[in-house]
Formats: structure tokens, C-alpha cells, sequence
């Protein structure tokens, strides 16, 4: 997919430079794989608000995408490639030979016609979804299970990739775009190819109104705030903070380690961002 930029008419249209979606299916989704899509505003069940600057947004409807690819050793057909206002890659409408439809996202080089499968049995081809021992080291993939059997997990953004750099017994060692080398079972499902749309990452949305539509509402910076508000805030003019930034409550913005689950920390072999010796 091609960027598509516009003439400055506006002073929006000047810096705007969005996606072209032409060659994309231009009608509604397909009906029976949709559900309702209620936008929480950011409030929790009672009403209150827990996340702010959320709300708004266009009225959408959730694609029901499939994540599990269980459907084995049956060929399917892409019928077309879609647009998903809930995810920033493209989907597939893909047909079956008993009729069923299934909406998986769409890798990169994919086209209408092209037939796909699932399983064991599948050759290693640009949308079919294989298990990790069966996929040779070094290849692109996408959509990867942590657990048999759990759905992908991994590698579902757009233009997002994994690949196996290894094998060590019954896992598959696979290393992440972010630098992280992980074990995982062997077994777990994988898609081959790169996720469509790369070209999201490019997009400059060019006004305030795009971000309402998306459901972002303004964001005041904290060190505008007065001190009862933020700790961030106070202060004669102008001011840097005066301390390392914190969010509302007080936790670290930066830096600050979150990460809190040991259960799954031996099957790290290497973790993100480590520093090079």
C-alpha cells in the first residue's frame, strides 16, 4: 500500500499524509463474522473514570477475527482484503471448501485468489499456518502462539514479523523485533509472512479531528497543572518539573521495570533493549 498525501488547501491537508486503502474492499463487512463494539469511554462498570482522555470516536463494528486457525487440512480461498478500524493491519475474508468464512489477518503479498490451509500438511507459503517445528529457521512469521492451542499472541501489529533463529529440544527459539530472544512450545501455531500495511507507521494524521474520531480526547500535560492536581505541576512560568517525570499518581514514566511474572521469565533467554558489552 502506497502513502497518499494532499495539496495544502488547508492548513490540515498540508501535513497530512494517510494510507491509500483503494486496491482494499470498499462495501460493509461481512455480517455474520461482526459483533457489537462498545466503546467503554474509559470508564470501568461502575461509570467512574480509570483511563483517561479516552472517548468519542466513530461508531465501528468489531471484525471477529480468528486467531486459533484450527480449521486443518481444508483450503480456503482469500475472497477479498478489508479494512479494520480495530487493528492497524488488514484483514482477509478467506472461503472454504464447505462454504465456511473466517476472518484472519491479512500478511503482506497476499492476493484475492490466492488459496490458503492450516495445519501440519501445509507448504510453507505466504499465509498458511503451520507449527513451529514444521517451519524452517530464518523465515518470517506472524501471529504466533505462546501455548498450543491458546491463539496468537505475537507479531499482530501492522508490518510486524518474528522469526525462529533455533531449535532447543521441544521449543523453538524465537527472536522479536524489539530484541527479545524467547523459548517457545514447539507446537504453537505460527502464520507465515510479514502483516500487511507497513506504511501505518508513516501516517501523519494532520488535525486534532482525526484523533477525536480515533477516540482520543485532549491530553492536558501535567507540568501545566497546579501542584493539588499533579505532581508534575506548580511553579512561576514556565517550568521542567523539577523531578524525573511520574504519572498522576506518582509511578515512574520512564524506565520503571513493570514487568511481573516470573512464571514465564525462564523461557527468556535475552531480554529487550539489553545493553551491548
Amino acid at each position: 500500500m502506497a502513502l497518499k498525501s494532499f495539496k495544502p488547501y488547508t492548513k490540515s491537508t498540508r501535513g497530512t499524509i494517510l494510507v491509500n486503502r483503494e486496491k482494499l474492499w470498499k462495501g460493509k463487512p461481512y455480517k455474520p463474522l461482526t459483533a457489537v463494539n462498545n466503546s467503554s469511554k474509559g470508564r470501568n462498570n461502575l461509570g467512574r473514570i480509570t483511563s483517561r482522555n479516552h472517548g468519542g470516536g466513530h461508531k465501528q463494528k468489531y471484525r471477529i477475527i480468528d486467531f486459533h486457525r484450527k480449521k486443518f487440512d481444508v483450503k480456503g480461498e482469500v475472497e477479498r482484503i478489508e479494512y479494520d478500524p480495530n487493528r492497524s493491519s488488514h484483514i482477509m475474508l478467506v472461503k472454504y471448501e464447505d462454504g465456511e468464512r473466517c476472518y484472519y489477518l491479512a500478511p503482506q503479498k497476499i492476493k484475492i485468489g490466492d488459496q490458503i490451509q492450516n495445519g501440519s500438511n501445509a507448504e510453507i507459503k505466504i499465509g498458511n499456518c503451520l507449527p513451529l517445528q514444521d517451519i524452517p529457521v530464518g523465515i518470517d512469521i506472524h501471529n504466533v502462539e505462546l501455548q498450543p492451542g491458546a491463539g496468537g499472541k505475537i507479531a499482530r501489529a501492522a508490518g510486524s514479523s518474528v522469526q525462529i533463529s533455533g531449535i532447543d529440544g521441544n521449543y523453538s527459539i524465537i527472536k522479536m523485533i524489539s530484541g527479545e530472544v524467547r523459548k517457545i512450545d514447539s507446537r504453537s501455531l505460527a502464520t507465515i509472512g510479514k502483516l500487511s500495511n507497513p506504511d501505518q507507521k508513516n501516517i501523519k494524521i494532520g488535525k486534532a479531528g482525526r484523533s477525536r474520531w480515533l477516540g482520543r480526547r485532549p491530553h492536558t500535560r501535567g507540568v501545566v497543572m497546579n501542584p493539588v492536581d499533579h505532581p508534575l505541576g506548580g511553579g512561576e512560568g514556565k517550568s521542567a518539573g523539577g523531578r524525573h517525570p511520574v504519572s498522576r499518581k506518582g509511578q515512574a514514566s520512564k524506565g520503571l521495570k513493570t514487568r511481573n511474572n516470573k512464571r514465564t521469565d525462564k523461557f527468556i533467554i535475552r531480554r529487550r533493549k539489553k545493553k551491548r558489552d
